[in-house]
């Protein structure tokens, strides 16, 4: 059940999802959005610790509406792989609608 909808009100999930994800970062890692481009490393770009990543996990979760399994969190090494893994959620949500 990677990808299943989490019950309750949650935004859409619209082109800003980018920024969406960026201002979530930028938050729990007390970073500038400017810092968090695409390629950046979450560990040895912006200095993640995995308890830090987890909690980033949870709150995309709930921004998005979607549950994100372990195995995929564990291979969220940029934050681009975070904006291509809920944009690909996303895609296939609306794909089932």
């Amino acid at each position: 059940m990677e990808n299943s909808r989490l019950t309750g009100s949650h935004q859409p999930i619209t082109k800003d999802l980018a920024n969406r994800v960026k201002s979530i970062i930028a938050t729990y890692l007390d970073l500038p959005e400017e810092l968090l481009v695409e390629d950046a490393s979450l560990s040895q770009d912006l200095g993640a610790d995995s308890l830090e990543i987890t909690e980033m996990v949870m709150a995309f979760e709930e921004e998005f509406g979607f549950i994100i399994n372990d195995d995929m969190a564990d291979r969220f090494l940029t934050v681009g792989d975070i904006i291509r893994h809920l944009q690909a959620s996303e895609n296939a949500r609306a794909d089932r609608l």
